[in-house]
């Protein structure tokens, strides 16, 4: 698995637990919201041999515009699925604190400058299929 598909799915968890607090938009807004756009998320970087840091950083959030219908030839369907996904990013890259001896203590993340409504890349996320 790609690191990044690792951070996103952590991001994706962490999106799910901080729902409500979406740079100050109120929860009416948040279910309403249609489109793709950059919102500040926090999550604890990690890895074996050192201490836990909490980091603030952006990342891709939204609901994208998705259907499907029948048609009468195979494959009998026609699909349209779109998903929040990053379009630009830079990477950031921290100094963990208190790792153990030969442990590398640096950690990179990647932080989102632009995102949109697109194909599912495997790229820079975790896609996952019915």
């Amino acid at each position: 698995m790609k690191p990044v598909s690792l951070f996103l799915g952590a991001l994706a968890l962490l999106f799910l637990d901080g729902y409500g607090s979406v740079l100050g938009a109120s929860s009416d807004e948040l279910r309403t919201f249609v489109g793709c756009a950059v919102r500040e998320f926090t999550f604890l970087a990690k890895k074996p041999g050192c201490k836990g840091l909490r980091i603030t950083t952006d990342a891709c959030w939204g609901r994208c515009e998705t259907w499907e219908r029948p048609i009468l030839e195979p494959p009998y369907i026609e699909a349209h699925h779109r998903v929040c996904t990053y379009n630009e990013t830079r990477q950031v890259t921290v100094k963990l604190p208190k790792c153990a001896p030969g442990i590398d203590p640096f950690y990179t993340y990647p932080v989102a400058v632009r995102c949109d409504c697109g194909a599912c890349s495997t790229a820079t996320t975790e896609c996952e299929t019915m």
